[in-house]
C-alpha cells in the first residue's frame, strides 16, 4: 500500500506508539511519520505507507501551525503539565498586557531547547539524558515565530497561537512568555493545527503531486525509456535552469535536480497509485 495521508494523534501518547496503532489499523508494515509530536500534545501527523515514505523531505511541511495554552505560575522540568513540580498563585495581568508580550514575539526567536525533548546530544537522545538525571548542556536555537496571537486570557490560563518554523520548541516559546511576564509558565495543552499545506481531513488518501516542494517539468524520453535505466540528460528536459524539479508519468514520477548543467536523481519510478 501507497499511502500519505494525515492523522490525529491524540495526547500522552508518543508518536511512535500512534504509529504503531495505524500500521495495524490499515496492516502495513512499511509505514512512517514526519514531524514528532510530544507525547502530551494532540494534532497533525504526516503519515506514509510503502514507497511513500521516501518522500518527507520534498513534501511542503512548513510553516506549521500550533494552538497551546500556558499555565501562569506552573513550574515544571519538561515545560509541560507532565513534570510539574510546584504552582504559585499569582495575581492576574491586564489583559492588554499580555497581548503585548504575546505578540512581541513575532520574528526571529532565539532560545534553549527543553531539557526533555528529542534533540541528540552527543547522539542521544536529550529527554532519556535528563531522565536519568545526568548533566545536559543544550546550544541555543533560532526559530522564526511568522505569526503569533492570543486567543483567551483567563487567568491563570493564556493560550495563543503560532506559525512557526521548522524545529520550533513551543513549550520553549510558552515559557519565554510567561518569562517576559516575570513568572514561571508552563504549557498545559498543546495542539499542532496543520503542516504547510497538510491539515487533518480524516486521515483521506491524499495525492503527492499536489503537496510537492518542487516544480513540475517535462522531459522527451518515453516513460519506457526511463523504467530501462535511460539516465535523463540536461537536454532531455523542457525546463533546463537550477532547481529542484518533479517529472510526471501515466504510472509513476521522478523527483530530479538540475545543478551545474547535470541532472541528478532524487527518487525515481515512484508509484502514482495511492489508496
Amino acid at each position: 500500500m501507497n499511502r500519505l495521508f494525515v492523522a490525529y494523534k491524540p495526547p500522552f501518547i508518543s508518536s511512535n506508539s500512534y504509529l504503531n496503532t495505524l500500521k495495524k489499523r490499515y496492516r502495513v508494515r512499511r509505514a512512517g511519520f514526519s514531524g514528532i509530536l510530544d507525547p502530551f500534545a494532540s494534532g497533525t501527523l504526516v503519515v506514509a505507507f510503502g514507497h511513500y515514505t521516501k518522500l518527507f523531505r520534498f513534501l511542503k511541511k512548513y510553516p506549521k501551525r500550533y494552538r497551546a495554552t500556558l499555565w501562569l505560575g506552573a513550574e515544571s522540568g519538561s515545560l509541560d503539565i507532565e513534570r510539574v513540580e510546584r504552582v504559585r498563585e499569582l495575581p492576574p495581568f491586564p489583559e492588554e498586557r499580555v497581548r503585548k508580550v504575546v505578540q512581541g514575539f513575532q520574528g526571529e526567536f532565539t532560545y534553549l531547547p527543553p531539557l526533555y525533548s528529542a534533540k541528540k546530544v552527543g547522539g542521544e537522545r536529550a529527554y532519556r539524558i535528563a531522565q536519568r538525571g545526568g548533566e545536559l548542556s543544550l546550544s541555543p536555537v533560532t526559530s522564526h515565530i511568522f505569526q503569533i496571537r492570543l486567543l483567551s486570557y483567563r487567568h491563570p490560563f493564556l493560550s495563543f497561537e503560532a506559525d512557526v518554523s521548522e524545529g520550533t520548541y513551543i513549550r520553549s516559546l510558552g515559557e519565554a512568555i510567561a518569562r517576559e511576564l516575570g513568572v514561571p509558565g508552563s504549557l498545559s495543552s498543546l495542539e499542532r493545527v496543520r503542516e504547510g499545506d497538510f491539515i487533518y481531513q480524516g486521515e483521506i488518501p491524499l495525492d503527492p503531486l499536489d503537496y510537492l516542494v518542487s516544480s513540475p517539468n517535462r522531459t522527451s524520453l518515453a516513460p519506457e525509456q526511463i523504467k530501462a535505466g535511460r539516465k535523463i540528460g540536461i537536454e532531455d528536459l523542457e525546463v533546463r535552469e537550477e532547481g529542484l524539479y518533479h517529472l510526471v508519468f501515466d504510472t509513476f514520477f521522478t523527483i530530479i535536480e538540475v545543478k551545474g548543467g547535470e541532472v541528478r536523481y532524487l527518487l525515481n519510478l515512484i508509484p502514482r497509485s495511492f489508496r
